[in-house]
């Protein structure tokens, strides 16, 4: 067999394994949205991308070194995106419950009330 056959095989599928991370960093960046993105499944492909990457370091594979490094760092981009955006609906969620009932009419109901009862006067 040849002998750049494997190096040529091992550089496409590094290439479209690691292209594949691509479509999703950029959705998860331009969009904030990464609640059906799973952690889990980030955390075990993060530390999977690692392991492949410390092996390729053992073997001396070039191909596996890169593109594993390069998987890694886009798949560990989509794990800070999820990690950061479920700890600022976190934040969010805990200051709009202390604020919940905080503002309150002069007919002494709370602003949530008193809009959605009919008749009410506004004034200004």
């Amino acid at each position: 067999m040849n002998e750049w056959l494997p190096t040529i095989l091992a550089t496409v599928a590094g290439i479209l394994s690691t292209a594949s991370f691509v479509p999703q960093v950029l959705k998860a960046w331009r969009e904030r949205d990464t609640a059906a993105i799973s952690k889990r499944m980030y955390l075990v492909t993060v530390t999977a991308f690692t392991l492949w990457s410390v092996y390729g370091f053992l073997i001396g594979a070039m191909p596996l070194i890169v593109f594993n490094l390069l998987s890694l760092g886009l798949s560990g981009t989509i794990l800070f995106l999820k990690i950061r955006n479920e700890r600022q609906k976190t934040g969010r969620q805990k200051t709009g419950s202390q604020n919940t009932g905080s503002q309150v009419t002069r007919t002494g109901k709370s602003a949530a009330v008193a809009e959605k009862e009919p008749g009410m006067a506004q004034s200004g």
